[in-house]
């Protein structure tokens, strides 16, 4: 606690002093450090300044309500927080898989994961039976930070640093083979899921639908021509 803040708290009413020596020097008692610690405890809690004036100064004031009602705005900034880690761990992921970060790429992966919602769940329970709705939760999500997640990304962003080297690349299929097992790990074999998940990526219209990550049609073309040449050469 600073000299300057007693002072601001002295000048808007929020904590008097008890008195004054003969030199300026403002004096405190018992009474006053009481309501001090008070005030520091609602700050720690998120209180404002006038809030917790309009608190202490009511003698019969409604501590439940104002605790509620803070708490309240405790979760709104919970869920605020949660929304912002995600969008950065998304465009984290995004200079991940290009190396770069688009700013009009950033922009409209933003308004993906903003918009539709609710519209997104609704599509997805159109595609997948109940059943393969608990898999659609595993799906990777480029604003997770889950290493599920996280080990996705980089797949992906490895197979789009190969494409020059074409498909039959020791490098390409060794990251093709790791994405089969993946799948089976994750997905627990489930042929008829993943070639739906696989369909509904392979049209840029049911991608957005879903809200998937955007990717390039020639990465999905090469993609699924280095996994058809990886399953015919084993």
């Amino acid at each position: 606690m600073t000299v300057r803040t007693l002072r601001h708290y002295d000048n808007i009413g929020l904590l008097k002093p008890a008195g004054k020596t003969e030199g300026g020097h403002r004096l405190y008692g018992e009474e006053e450090i009481k309501k001090l610690q008070q005030i520091q405890f609602l700050k720690t809690l998120r209180f404002s300044l006038n809030e917790i004036e309009d608190m202490l100064s009511k003698e019969n004031n409604d501590w439940y309500h104002s605790l509620k009602s803070q708490l309240t705005f405790v979760l709104d900034e919970k869920k605020k927080l949660k929304y912002m880690e995600q969008l950065l761990r998304g465009l984290m992921n995004e200079f991940t898989l290009d190396g770069k970060n688009d700013v009009i790429q950033m922009q409209k992966l933003i308004r993906l994961y903003e918009d539709n919602k609710e519209q997104q769940q609704t599509f997805l329970r159109k595609q997948f039976n109940l059943q393969e709705q608990e898999l659609v939760d595993l799906l990777p999500n480029v604003n997770s930070g889950d290493p599920d997640s996280l080990e996705w990304v980089a797949l992906l962003a490895q197979i789009k640093r190969h494409i020059p080297k074409g498909i039959k690349a020791i490098e390409v299929q060794r990251i093709i083979r790791r994405i089969l097992e993946k799948e089976q790990e994750q997905f627990g074999g489930d042929e008829s899921f993943s070639e739906k998940v696989w369909e509904i990526r392979k049209s840029k219209e049911q991608s957005e639908k879903a809200g998937f990550y955007p990717i390039e049609p020639e990465v999905i073309e090469f993609i699924e021509a280095a996994t058809n040449y990886y399953l015919n050469q084993n």
